[in-house]
């Protein structure tokens, strides 16, 4: 994992997800999970390239199962984007970088209320 993309845990989970101040991109994945290994470099590129836009983390659901529950996972990987403290939007499955980045760009067009 990189520097770029913060691994997300019950404890931080409030600072570092719902009180962001730029929108979050929250990837639940786990070890075991082949198209969530082969989404990991995808993101790591999106963090890094998408900087100002987007914090990218990541929850693994096996050692967060609390959260997992929170966002009603049933699928990883699964990608929660927040704003503002709230779920706006979510991906299932391992999307193609394309997919995610219009998502991002819907996210910062959208109107704040």
């Amino acid at each position: 994992m990189s520097d770029l993309v913060s691994k997300i845990t019950d404890k931080n989970f409030q600072t570092e997800v719902l009180e962001s101040k730029i929108p979050v991109l929250v990837d639940f994945w786990a070890d075991w999970c082949g198209p969530c290994l082969a989404l990991a470099p995808i993101l790591e590129q999106i963090a890094d390239e998408h900087k100002d836009k987007i914090k990218v983390c990541k929850v693994n659901v096996e050692e967060n199962p609390q959260l997992a529950a929170k966002f009603n996972i049933r699928n990883i990987p699964f990608l929660a984007f927040v704003k503002d403290g709230q779920k706006v939007a979510e991906l299932v499955g391992n999307q193609p970088k394309k997919v995610i980045l219009n998502q991002i760009e819907a996210l910062h067009n959208s109107e704040s209320h």
